[in-house]
């Protein structure tokens, strides 16, 4: 892995306004509003500001029907060349796909699924 390991994470909200304002009063910070990367699923998003330049990874919270909130809702995405390679991998290593390879428009491809201590984590790459 030449990069960074993580590239993105995002945290699950039941009421996404009410997070916005918890994060943007704690981290004086202005959360940006996100499209629906899968322009299908209802999926809202507000992302965190980020320096492209900078180091470390960005995120977003994120309001998703059939997600809710706590226990293990904060969902860290592991940088690939082609997610489903990785994905490939992970049955075999006693993890559970939960998301086969899908397209989430113009950021690429993500992969989500469960590691072998029920922790939930994804995949992401552009291709």
């Amino acid at each position: 892995m030449s990069n960074n390991p993580v590239c993105w994470f995002e945290i699950y909200v039941n009421d996404l306004q009410r997070a916005k304002t918890f994060y943007q009063a704690v981290l004086d910070v202005e959360l940006i509003f996100l499209s629906d990367p899968t322009e299908s699923q209802g999926i809202e998003m507000l992302a965190f500001p980020s320096n492209m330049e900078g180091y470390g990874a960005t995120g977003a919270l994120v309001k998703m029907e059939g997600v809710s909130a706590g226990g293990n809702s904060t969902l860290v995405y592991f940088t690939c060349q082609d997610c489903a390679i990785e994905g490939a991998r992970i049955e075999g290593a006693g993890g559970k796909i939960e998301q086969e390879k899908m397209p989430i428009g113009e950021h690429g491809f993500i992969v989500v699924a469960m590691d072998t201590e029920g922790n939930m984590f994804g995949l992401h790459s552009l291709k």
